[in-house]
């Protein structure tokens, strides 16, 4: 069974936690330790940017990272060779997120059968048009097994919405607004509204909230209305600003219980 719906239909009740960093930021050859000290902490699944040009959906904190990360070295086949090395350790599921132009330059097949060599069990890619999902990556990713994970915004249509869920896999990414990735620091009004709103959709695939979670408040309210949250810009930030990855989750958790 693929590592992420092996996950979700074991977890019971209990809220799970995601979270994001970029590869090669703050340091090229740090992928592995990340990776490892997050399992080791009990992070239920590790999303591993690929860092990009022109990251559209991301706001300023991922877009810095991504630049350093380019500087520094790290490429496409270089993070797979970084996750290979650790394939045989790693037990949570990994999720790649990266734009279009890097994975068709990479080769829809050859980025697909990659992922599956390196212990990757998922991809999401933000730029990428639902019907070329449909008739192009769909097909190839179904053969290696690889779930290929769909975002909605608070203005993705109830009958879009339904037809992503009827023709994926693995867990849906519900962004907390229409805006781009960054901290908040509350969701109230209509982000909790449209929470709501999915939430009594009964949707066959489980729902992960992302973007903006920093503190107890939007965790809660993340968790409250799906079945886990996704954090990236706030955990980004610590790992900058520490240089290690113990350290950093050291104080995600402390702003996440305040």
């Amino acid at each position: 069974m693929n590592k992420i719906n092996k996950l979700f239909s074991e977890r019971g009740d209990r809220k799970l936690l995601s979270l994001y960093f970029c590869a090669g930021c703050p340091t090229l050859d740090g992928t592995a330790d990340v990776i490892r000290v997050m399992e080791a902490r009990g992070i239920d699944m590790i999303e591993v940017g690929i860092p990009f040009s022109d990251p559209l959906a991301d706001g300023p904190v991922i877009q810095s990272a991504g630049t350093v990360a380019l500087k520094n070295g790290m490429t496409l086949n270089l993070l797979f060779k970084q996750l290979k090395a650790v394939k045989d350790q790693v037990t949570v599921p990994l999720v790649l997120m990266g734009y279009l132009n890097v994975i068709m330059h990479h080769g829809i097949e050859t980025f697909c059968k990659d992922c599956v060599d390196a212990g990757v069990s998922g991809a999401i890619i933000p730029d990428l048009p639902f019907d070329d999902y449909m008739n192009i990556v769909k097909p190839v990713a179904d053969r290696y097994d690889l779930r290929i994970i769909m975002m909605i915004t608070p203005e993705t249509s109830e009958e879009r919405i339904r037809f992503i869920d009827d023709h994926t896999d693995g867990f849906i990414y519900m962004v907390s607004s229409a805006s781009i990735t960054g901290a908040q620091q509350s969701f109230a009004g209509a982000k909790l509204d449209y929470f709501r709103r999915i939430a009594g959709m009964g949707l066959r695939n489980p729902r992960m909230i992302g973007f903006g979670i920093s503190n107890r408040q939007t965790l809660e309210s993340a968790q409250a209305n799906a079945a886990g949250a996704i954090i990236g810009s706030k955990f980004v930030t610590l790992l900058r600003e520490t240089g290690n990855p113990q350290d950093a989750l050291d104080r995600l958790f402390k702003a996440l219980a305040e």
